[in-house]
């Protein structure tokens, strides 16, 4: 049977008429614009943003189609990938009947977008090795389930999760698979839009805050088929990417050897602290990452996480997460910053 996206949309956002934007009203070029109600005289100080951006940043979508091998139809432009998150939670989930499937431990603003929605979250931890658990998987789905979201590489493991599982999910499930690539630049599995044609049901999130350091900017990025993100774009607010992110971000995306660059460097800095601790006698674990960060279990990890902050260093606890118990996850730093992360840790435990 061919996946419907109509039957796992919310009835109130299936009749929705979204809001229409002065801006998406008409398209090309306009000498005198007097449609939205705008300053005609121009902004102080800082230049010409007197006019309400593209909403659906046609330009950006266009760079970003070619960056990342992706049909511009296929691309929804978020204030963060916070945004496209609670998005699919408004479209596809109803408050107080549906549910989603989440496999702890993973990124905390599923559950934190879940809540807000009012839609329960059926949580099935990941195996000791930090890989899907199918048959649980599979046990917990119900008729009332329209979402899974799986993080790859997992945040805070820094793993990669099989690939080969996701897809046996997405072949098997009739709801939404949500797969989070934030960290995808930092691996060597192949992203997931590959797989697009393939899949109707599969969304992926990426963003540009992790290998583009773009953070402070906020812009997310979800793929997905036409139909869901037509369903995006109409749920979404008319203007929810400002005209100054575009436009830094489209001079960003001209930095792409630059990126490579760091990247790489990202990851030999992610080898070598990972060498370093695992000399350290009392770190008991560092896992495995395909992430610009690490897992590490430590003897006393409360007390170095405070020891660390004292000293101006500042880390991620994670102890208090299911599979993770003394564990902190550590941002792969400058190479200065992650040389002072190591004597403060070794100055801790020499004490």
């Amino acid at each position: 049977m061919a996946f419907d996206v109509n039957k796992l949309v919310r009835n109130n956002i299936r009749r929705l008429q979204p809001y229409s934007s002065a801006r998406n009203e008409f398209s090309g070029d306009a000498s005198v614009m007097l449609d939205a109600n705008e300053n005609a005289f121009g902004s102080p100080v800082i230049g010409n943003y007197n006019r309400y951006p593209d909403p659906l940043q046609n330009k950006l979508k266009e760079k970003l189609a070619d960056i990342k091998g992706v049909p511009k139809d296929y691309i929804f432009l978020g204030n963060g990938s916070d945004e496209a998150i609670d998005l699919l939670f408004r479209i596809f989930c109803q408050p107080g009947i549906d549910n989603v499937v989440l496999v702890p431990p993973t990124y905390g603003m599923y559950e934190v977008s879940a809540q807000i929605n009012d839609v329960y979250c059926k949580k099935v931890p990941l195996t000791a090795d930090y890989q899907l658990n199918l048959d649980e998987i599979a046990a917990s789905i119900d008729q009332n389930t329209k979402m899974i979201f799986i993080c790859s590489p997992n945040n805070p493991t820094g793993n990669s999760i099989k690939a080969q599982d996701i897809e046996t999910i997405l072949v098997n499930f009739d709801g939404i698979v949500v797969v989070d690539e934030a960290y995808i630049n930092f691996s060597k599995q192949r992203s997931f839009t590959y797989t697009l044609p393939e899949f109707p049901n599969l969304v992926i999130l990426q963003t540009l805050s992790k290998a583009w350091g773009l953070a402070a900017l906020r812009l997310g990025l979800a793929f997905a088929n036409k139909g869901i993100i037509n369903l995006m774009n109409r749920v979404k607010p008319p203007y929810n990417i400002n005209q100054a992110t575009q436009e830094m971000v489209m001079k960003a995306l001209d930095g792409v050897e630059q990126v490579n660059q760091w990247i790489q460097e990202v990851v030999k800095e992610r080898e070598s602290i990972t060498q370093e601790l695992e000399n350290i006698a009392q770190v008991k674990k560092v896992y495995p990452s395909d992430a610009n960060f690490i897992l590490a279990k430590f003897e006393k990890a409360k007390e170095l996480f405070i020891h660390l902050k004292k000293k101006g260093v500042i880390v991620r606890d994670r102890s208090n997460q299911a599979l993770c118990e003394q564990g902190l996850r550590i941002t792969i730093g400058a190479p200065e910053e992650n040389a002072l992360l190591l004597r403060e840790i070794k100055n801790f435990y020499e004490d």
